[in-house]
């Protein structure tokens, strides 16, 4: 079964320079939690995503993944 990508966390951090382990020290949780949201297993909150945008200094909407097909 295919999990539909949702987020695009992994891809940000990367773009950022930024490692896993960062974002679960930043936010205080578990690493493993973190590998799981860029894996697409499991969804951070919407809380979380802002969390995460805000220490990324990022608008939240660039952590989603469209399901609007650009034209």
């Amino acid at each position: 079964m295919n999990r539909k990508a949702i987020n695009r966390l992994k891809v940000v951090l990367v773009e950022q320079g930024k490692t896993n382990k960062w974002l679960a020290e930043k936010l205080d949780k578990n690493e493993t939690t973190v590998s799981r949201w860029c894996t697409n297993e499991v969804q951070p909150s919407l809380e979380t995503l802002i969390q995460i945008s805000e220490l990324l200094h990022i608008d939240v909407k660039e952590l989603i993944i469209s399901n609007k097909e650009k034209n």
